[in-house]
């Protein structure tokens, strides 16, 4: 056998199956060969993680490195290298304005090869009104899909989008064969109902919850479905947070539909009594749901019936959580780094779903969706070199000062964690050791996305 680069050993994960001591066999960053024996291999650097887990990298499909500029690519890298992502899919809404033209595109690519420390792909948006047509010129330079927001959260950066532009749009972008994704919250329903709702803001933080209704979100959904009907557009539904979602997103997909829908973390493992302790950490868009529904989402993720689970890393720094008004303060939470890792605990060790459906939700399926999969989302020889060793006999307490977020701070604080992320590699290279090792900020490369043209599935 040649000589490789690196040889990692351990239980390999496989979309179908895992290989217990098997050997995965890297050269020139691509996955070379993957071996059942290692005696007879040789190798510049050769990693025993025997009896350790060996993952694809995770793909983080929501996550905002600009909403708060001190963060920016290279520590959210550092977040996701040290929580086993290896690639960011990076939302278009920065502080200082939308990305959605094609020249600050180009410019946003620059930034990452010179500052990211995992490979990213780039979402783009489009205006409030008319700029349609920088939809083909995104897409060809590589945008692996179009966000829009049913809700205004920013009027500047991250406004409302309105039916009308939608249709359009929907129809500009399904040509392009990209998928679009949605934040799907009727407006009129939640701006009524934060006038409801805002008296109680200072007493129960849990008003923020009840500000957003169920019926604002499926409403929306709703909306948007029936455009990706009439459009032919690949649709994505963010961040969806109940059972009644996923049973429309199966429905709309039996009507030919090409629909996906993803959940976050923090619906898997919070509900919104959890606000009463956590408050402000706790605000985020959509809501926390009820107890009953974060039961019903793990059960609809062993059915295969939610595509993706992601983190929707907003790094807001406290003292934009600190008002005794729930509703005055910035909604999202810090998430790339604790992904994987609660996913791992809460999930595979809390025996609510196995190894193979953690890597379907958290690898193959962002890949897929979003046109990455010709280099990204599984262990197969010829793909990218990106690997993550969990140690499934380690436990600890999570400790948000240990985060590489600027943001530092967690809602996972002082939780119990089963399983650990030990090390990371990007393309072959280590990019985060349990040690305290993190790769350098202008590795990561930007990862231009490849969508079949239209009326294929991605």
């Amino acid at each position: 056998m040649g000589k490789y680069d690196l040889l990692v050993k351990g239980n390999v994960v496989l979309p179908d199956r895992v290989i217990y001591d098997a050997v995965i066999a890297v050269l020139n960053g691509k996955i070379s060969g993957i071996y059942e024996e290692i005696s007879e291999l040789s190798a510049k650097e050769i990693i025993d993680a025997t009896s350790c887990y060996i993952l694809p990298g995770a793909i983080d499909a929501h996550v905002h490195c600009f909403s708060a500029l001190e963060e920016g690519f290279t520590n959210a890298g550092f977040s996701a290298a040290a929580g086993g992502v290896t690639t960011m899919i990076e939302m278009p809404y920065d502080a200082t304005g939308m990305v959605c033209t094609e020249k600050m595109f180009q410019e946003k690519i620059s930034r990452l090869e010179k500052e990211s420390v995992v490979d990213t792909a780039l979402l783009a948006t489009i205006q409030k009104e008319d700029g349609l047509d920088e939809i083909a010129k995104l897409a060809n330079a590589g945008a692996c899909g179009f966000k829009v927001s049913m809700f205004n959260t920013d009027s500047f950066r991250f406004p409302r989008i309105d039916e009308g532009q939608l249709l359009d749009a929907f129809s500009a972008i399904a040509e392009t064969g990209c998928p679009v994704g949605v934040h799907a919250e009727n407006d009129d329903i939640v701006r009524r109902y934060i006038r409801k709702y805002e008296h109680d803001g200072i007493n129960d933080p849990r008003a923020h919850a009840y500000s957003r209704p169920k019926a604002a979100e499926s409403v929306a959904a709703l909306t948007a479905m029936e455009l990706a009907f009439y459009t032919g557009v690949k649709l994505h539904l963010y961040h969806s947070t109940f059972q009644r979602i996923f049973e429309m997103v199966d429905f709309y997909q039996s009507q030919g539909v090409q629909v996906t829908a993803e959940t976050c973390t923090h619906y898997l493992t919070l509900s919104e009594d959890d606000m009463v302790e956590l408050g402000a950490k706790a605000k985020i868009n959509p809501p926390l749901r009820k107890k009953e529904d974060i039961a019903d989402l793990w059960h609809l993720l062993t059915q295969g019936k939610i595509d993706m689970v992601t983190s929707d890393h907003a790094p807001w720094t406290l003292e934009r959580k600190a008002n005794e008004d729930i509703f005055q303060n910035a909604s999202g939470a810090p998430g790339v780094e604790t992904l994987l890792p609660v996913m791992y605990s809460e999930g595979v060790s809390a025996g609510k779903m196995t190894i193979l459906d953690l890597v379907r939700v958290l690898s193959e399926n962002p890949a897929r969706t979003f046109g990455l999969s010709h280099c990204k989302g599984r262990i197969d020889i010829g793909m990218d070199a990106d690997l993550v060793i969990i140690d499934p006999n380690k436990t600890y307490i999570m400790d948000e000062s240990t985060l590489h977020s600027t943001a530092k701070w967690s809602p996972y604080h002082n939780r119990k964690m089963a399983g650990k992320v030990i090390h990371t590699f990007v393309r072959g290279e280590t990019v985060y050791k349990e040690d305290g090792q993190l790769g350098k900020p202008g590795h990561g490369r930007f990862i231009k996305a490849m969508h079949p043209s239209k009326g294929c599935l991605v």
